[in-house]
């Protein structure tokens, strides 16, 4: 099954400081949950602990465009790639990360979906706090 489901949630900051902080790789483990326990540029990579192991995260490049997508190499030697956008909203910025279901159950891209929206809250709550 290759199901996409869309996560958003709004921020109450510009589109620009918003994308600083979800794109900055270092500022992971303060709202992505799965990569809590830290994340180190190792060798020119980012490396996080999972709870599967060591992960590589690389982002897509610097650009205007709000586009933060991402690529997730699980010590597995697999791949997945997260697509996620920041876009204008009309009460600041609109995170959007599409969820892919990679042969997921029903149960388990429910679950998903809903670590992701709990993820965007926190993302959510570190940017609204952070000074301006």
């Amino acid at each position: 099954m290759s199901d996409s489901r869309h996560v958003s949630i709004v921020i109450h900051r510009p589109v620009a400081e918003v994308v600083a902080i979800a794109g900055d790789a270092a500022q992971l483990p303060h709202w992505a949950s799965g990569l809590a326990s830290g994340v180190e540029f190792i060798d020119g990579a980012w490396v996080a602990q999972s709870p599967m192991g060591a992960v590589l995260i690389e982002f897509a490049p610097a650009n205007d465009f709000g586009v933060i997508d991402h690529w997730v190499t699980v010590p597995s030697g697999e791949r997945f790639f997260n697509p996620m956008r920041v876009i204008e909203h009309p009460a600041g910025a609109e995170v959007l990360f599409t969820l892919r279901r990679n042969g997921m159950s029903d149960a388990e891209f429910d679950a998903d979906a809903a670590t992701i929206a709990e993820d965007l809250a926190s993302l959510r709550d570190l940017a609204e706090a952070a000074p301006r």
